[in-house]
């Protein structure tokens, strides 16, 4: 760690008594991707800051993208990444490559760094224990005067039919961090690639989470004019989203942080994961980075 890191964490820890007091014993689910995931600093920095959470009694549980990674294998075989919506489009081919990327290459990644920062930390697929019970998504397209809407084809990308939390709840009980890649399984035993945003969502209103964070490479809903929105409930993210200000990846963002705030999760904020200890500024401090999302 850099004396400047060092410096910084500090800083931030004189101030945070009275959210550890608030958080204690409480679970907080982080969606980590973007740039969080690729910087070798950013990467360090994270782990360091999920290992300082559990050790201060709050229960982290991560459930990561990779997004990047899958899209530099595949542009590596020779295939072309297609996104609807931003939903990547997945064929049985493509669907190796995700299961090689998130379950194997970015989960171990992610478990190692937890580990090396002091922590213990045990990765898992939505398929370990059943974690993550999938189905086809079904996405629509939206209708318009000259064509009515249509069933949009994704492949073997999944929406959540059901979570069994109590792996998740073992580990965290023992102690363990838990780092999920969002696979999950049809009934039939196929696999679906599940958007990450959505799973941590799910996983968040499943666990009783009182905060739900996603990391992404914005600073958060940004209007028009490229300024900063917080404090969005569900009526001001449809009128932003009618008026065409929130669109392409950052709607299922959106979507499941209204769904589990809607659920039970306290509130949810979208922020950067560019921003070195972006989670504690978050959680334990006044200063808050990104969107807040609220009922």
């Amino acid at each position: 760690m850099s004396v400047e890191d060092a410096n910084q964490t500090a800083h931030i820890l004189t101030e945070a008594l009275p959210y550890i007091q608030r958080y204690a014993g409480k679970t907080v689910v982080i969606k980590y991707g973007g740039n969080a995931m690729t910087d070798e600093n950013l990467k360090k920095s994270f782990a360091r800051d999920i290992v300082l959470l559990k050790q201060v009694g709050i229960n982290p549980v991560i459930v990561h993208g990779g997004g990047p990674q899958i899209g530099k294998l595949l542009e590596q075989i020779g295939k072309e990444s297609k996104f609807i919506e931003g939903m990547r489009v997945t064929d049985g081919e493509t669907m190796d490559v995700v299961q090689m990327v998130l379950g194997g290459l970015v989960n171990k990644q992610i478990v190692s760094n937890i580990n090396q920062a002091g922590g213990r930390a045990v990765g898992l697929t939505g398929k370990d224990g059943n974690l993550i019970l999938a189905k086809k998504l079904e996405m629509k397209s939206k209708a318009t005067e000259s064509h009515p809407s249509e069933i949009i084809d994704l492949g073997l990308v999944g929406s959540v039919d059901k979570i069994n939390p109590g792996i998740v709840t073992l580990l965290d009980n023992e102690k363990f961090i838990a780092v999920i890649a969002p696979i999950g399984v049809g009934e039939d035993g196929v696999s679906y690639n599940i958007n990450a945003d959505i799973v941590a969502g799910e996983m968040a209103a499943v666990l009783n989470a009182e905060r739900l964070l996603l990391l992404t490479n914005t600073p958060g809903v940004l209007d028009k004019q490229g300024e900063l929105l917080t404090g969005l409930n569900k009526q001001d993210v449809s009128r932003l989203t009618d008026d065409g200000t929130i669109s392409g990846g950052m709607l299922p963002k959106i979507q499941c942080a209204l769904d589990a705030v809607e659920a039970g999760v306290e509130s949810a904020s979208i922020i950067d994961g560019r921003v070195p200890h972006a989670v504690l500024l978050e959680l334990l401090t006044d200063e808050g980075k990104g969107t807040l999302i609220n009922r």
